[in-house]
C-alpha cells in the first residue's frame, strides 16, 4: 500500500504542474514552453510544501520563489525566451489568492480582527514572492558579472 504522504505529495505535484502550465496557456506561452512553465511552478510549489512545516509560510514562500526565479533564469538562457514567461507561470501556485478571498469574506461578515490578520498574511506572502524573485535576479546578475570577469578578454588582432 502506498503511504498517504506519497499520495498527497504526488497530488501536489500534479495539480501545481497543471495550474502553472494552464496559466502559461493564458499567458500565451509557446506550446513548446508549456512543459517548462509547468515544471517551474511544480518545483516552486513542492519546495513550499516541503518547507512550510519547518518554516513560517512567508519564509517558505521566499525560498520557493527564489527557486522558481533561478529555474526561470536558467530556462530563459537555455531556450532564449524572456524570463517573465517562466517566472510568472512558476509563481502562480504560490500566490495567496485563497487567503485574500478569506480575508475579504471576513470583512463582509464583519469579523474585522480575523480579516485584518488574514489580509496582513496575504500581503506578507505577496511581498515575499517579490523578494524571492528579486533575490534570484540579483544572484543571476552577480554570477553573470563574475563569469564575465573571469573570462580572459579577447585580444584584437593587430591592425596593419
Amino acid at each position: 500500500m502506498i503511504p498517504p504522504q506519497i499520495i498527497s505529495l504526488s497530488l501536489h505535484l500534479i495539480t501545481s504542474f497543471i495550474a502553472s502550465a494552464a496559466f502559461g496557456i493564458l499567458f500565451n506561452a509557446p506550446r513548446r514552453m508549456l512543459l517548462h512553465c509547468g515544471l517551474a511552478g511544480m518545483m516552486g510549489w513542492i519546495a513550499y510544501v516541503l518547507l512550510s512545516p519547518r518554516l513560517d509560510a512567508v519564509f517558505a514562500t521566499v525560498v520557493a520563489t527564489f527557486i522558481v526565479g533561478v529555474i526561470s533564469q536558467t530556462l530563459a538562457r537555455i531556450y532564449k525566451k524572456p524570463v517573465i514567461l517562466f517566472s510568472v507561470s512558476g509563481i502562480i501556485p504560490l500566490v495567496p489568492g485563497g487567503l485574500a478571498y478569506d480575508a475579504m469574506r471576513q470583512f463582509v461578515e464583519s469579523e474585522y480582527n480575523l480579516a485584518v490578520q488574514l489580509a496582513a498574511k496575504a500581503f506578507l506572502i505577496s511581498g515575499s514572492i517579490a523578494i524571492g524573485l528579486v533575490l534570484s535576479e540579483v544572484l543571476n546578475q552577480m554570477v553573470f558579472k563574475l563569469s564575465r570577469r573571469q573570462r580572459p578578454a579577447k585580444k584584437e588582432p593587430p591592425q596593419s
